[in-house]
């Protein structure tokens, strides 16, 4: 690709104004070791922070783990934990079965009756080998329904039937189905009264008032509102009686699997999403048995993962959630343990440098885009950022340091399980790297070496030296598998564990006596008692509808009337690949609204639009489909930003848009909830 980094270079303007010169590779590696001398003696090993990155950087050797690796051997970093994927939904999940991974091999899903996939589009966004799975239990007959508030390529390719829904809404179109199915006795009462607690007030834990009980809450007897499908119909605009019939559907049909998919719980509601799900698995009694699924986080946990480069115990104890990093660089003192701060009661430092490594989460990719750039822009804050890409990313430009990455076909690396599937893939080196491209590793070898521990970093091992180790650990660590020799490894160039079905949960069922649930109880906590003992309102023990902020019923859409959603389509991985021309013919950057909302505006098919609220401005052309429901609009996700000199987005880049607010249980991102305007530009 003729935009490609091809030199190491250093910036020589503005932040973000994209000006570098071209430096040698000895003076890029050298700033580097000087940098992380100077910042570490004067601020601490805290005050280092290497960023998420999830291009190149992938894979059990990938360079954010050697960066990490570097720092920990010269005094430690300031970590982070949390998944922008999906870490609400694995957050949330253990609070009902005590593990996030929730997920059974798709083989077991051949028995399925009914597939009702709840905002997920596996389609467009492929989730490993999810499609093969799909389709085949399609061509037997399976019945799909699809629960999305857009008309995805998973509606039109597998849906036999839509159930639109307004975003942040989903948790009370799960309540009234869990009112319909209870109410007319359709529940599962004798796997509920042997695997559960909190269903009703007989099976309530100590220290909990009356009225706390799934069965109390749905009735009303509480609040006084029962959870009609009349209540979620005004709340969810799905007809009451399409809800009674999804109840009917799910209950009755055995077995019968609930698949959420990742992005309703980046909702800032998405942890009571994640939760409520689990709940209507486990009243139809849908949990631990082939066919049925316990729906959410849904990762598969008999997988297995290849070994890492070796890592060194951090000093450095505190933790911060990756949404917060912008925090912590402009004013460490505000990151809390109330806003997610782990194993430390504060910080010591600001962020004063900063690796990011084959990602574009800087800016692009960062909620509340203007937010971040406003920290990066200030050289005050962080004082040296050191970034490895492939292009001149809109992240890249706020770069002190770029250095040319090189691509998965110009070095090694060991490619690990993605969905539900057991394998390793050896990603081979193919062709040598051109121009002065290097990988994290080469370079991070040479800072090692002006820092003095070159040897005690690399151990005397190149790139590929350290893959035939991994390989060598993995083969160690799983002496029953058979895995083959790394030579062998490179004629088949992958390995496939094989093993029978696996049902998340089943040994939990099939003996609970021996096998309790890894909860307090022992039991599924419908109720959890560790989440009412938090007292927050936005973390219900028992997971219901609680309106969301910048949802359809907060008061800020008087004037900003719209939800605006993404999604993730089959021409792009997150912002990867936008910079290739072709993909970008395949679909256009557009705004998705229909026919209703655009006629209202005098909005007609190709118009150039303005979306905008508190936090930014974007203008696309629109894209005036029935495709989405009314009251929502949706644009593809990872566009790379692109202002005019007046900061308005031309690009499309949703993240001018979205909120920085962290979830309340999670300390997670909620990039999917913004609520904004739409008009002729």
């Amino acid at each position: 690709h003729p935009d490609r980094l091809k030199y190491p270079m250093k910036r020589v303007g503005k932040r973000g104004e994209g000006k570098f010169e071209r430096i040698s590779w000895d003076e890029a590696t050298t700033l580097i070791a000087d940098n992380l001398k100077s910042i570490t003696e004067k601020y601490g090993p805290a005050s280092r922070y290497v960023h998420v990155g999830t291009a190149v950087s992938g894979g059990t050797f990938s360079g954010d783990k050697m960066a990490r690796r570097l720092l920990n051997l010269t005094g430690g970093y300031l970590e982070s934990y949390h998944s922008v994927s999906m870490g609400n939904t694995a957050a949330a999940t253990p609070y009902t079965y005590g593990i996030a991974a929730s997920g059974s091999s798709l083989d077991t899903l051949l028995d399925t009756k009914l597939v009702i996939l709840w905002g997920h589009n596996p389609t467009e966004t492929i989730f490993g080998h999810t499609n093969y799975f799909l389709q085949k239990m399609k061509q037997n007959g399976t019945r799909f329904i699809v629960v999305d508030p857009r008309y995805s390529d998973t509606v039109s390719s597998l849906a036999d039937q839509w159930i639109p829904l307004l975003p942040t809404t989903d948790n009370a179109l799960m309540d009234a189905m869990m009112y319909v199915i209870i109410s007319e006795n359709l529940h599962d009462r004798a796997f509920i009264a042997r695997y559960a607690i909190g269903f009703d007030e007989d099976s309530m834990p100590e220290g909990v008032p009356a009225n706390e009980s799934l069965v109390a809450y749905l009735t009303g007897a509480k609040d006084g509102v029962v959870k009609s499908p009349e209540w979620a119909e005004k709340i969810t605009h799905v007809p009451a009686q399409t809800i009674r019939q999804l109840a009917r559907d799910y209950a009755n049909t055995k077995p019968a699997a609930l698949i959420q998919g990742w992005g309703p719980q980046r909702h800032n509601c998405g942890e009571r999403t994640a939760r409520g799900s689990t709940l209507l698995a486990t009243i139809t009694g849908n949990v631990g048995i082939k066919g049925g699924w316990a729906a959410g986080y849904g990762g598969c946990a008999n997988r297995k993962f290849a070994a890492g480069p070796e890592m060194p115990d951090n000093p450095v104890k505190a933790k911060i959630s990756v949404m917060n990093w912008v925090q912590a660089a402009d004013d460490a003192s505000k990151v809390t343990p109330d806003m997610g701060l782990k194993d430390a009661d504060k910080l010591d430092s600001n962020i004063r440098i900063l690796f990011s490594l084959a990602g574009n989460y800087l800016a692009n990719q960062n909620p509340d885009l203007h937010q971040a750039v406003r920290v990066l822009e200030d050289e005050s804050k962080i004082q040296f950022i050191v970034a490895s890409d492939l292009f001149m990313t809109p992240s890249a430009k706020y770069a002190d340091l770029l250095l040319p990455e090189t691509s998965f076909m110009e070095r090694w690396n060991i490619g690990e399980t993605w969905g539900t599937a057991s394998y390793l893939i050896l990603s081979e080196k193919l062709i040598e790297p051109e121009f002065e491209r290097r990988s994290d590793y080469d370079w991070l070898r040479e800072v090692a070496a002006k820092l003095g521990i070159e040897n005690e970093f690399s151990q005397g091992r190149d790139e590929k030296a350290w893959i035939e180790h991994i390989w060598e650990q993995t083969r160690l660590a799983m002496p029953d598998e058979n895995l083959p020799d790394f030579a062998t490894l490179q004629k088949t160039r992958q390995h496939l564990f094989k093993s029978a079905p696996f049902i998340a949960f089943e040994d939990n069922i099939r003996d609970p006596e021996n096998h309790p649930f890894p909860t307090p109880s022992g039991k599924i906590e419908i109720f959890s008692k560790r989440l009412y003992d938090m007292q927050h309102p936005e973390i219900p023990a028992l997971s219901h509808y609680v309106p969301a902020h910048e949802g359809p019923e907060d008061a800020l859409a008087k004037d900003f009337p719209l939800q605006l959603i993404t999604w993730k389509g089959k021409n792009r991985a997150n912002s990867t690949q936008y910079a290739n021309p072709w993909l970008i013919e395949v679909q256009q950057q557009t705004l998705w609204i229909n026919p209703q909302d655009a006629q209202k505006r005098g909005i007609t098919h190709g118009d150039m639009v303005r979306i905008h609220n508190s936090r930014g401005i974007c203008e696309i052309p629109a894209e005036v489909t029935p495709r989405i429901i009314p009251g929502v609009v949706a644009m593809q996700a990872g566009a790379w930003w692109q202002p005019d000199e007046n900061g308005v987005d031309k690009g499309g880049c949703a993240n001018v848009l979205s909120s920085a607010r962290i979830t309340a249980l999670a300390k997670g991102n909620s990039h999917q909830t913004m609520l904004v305007e739409v008009a002729k530009a």
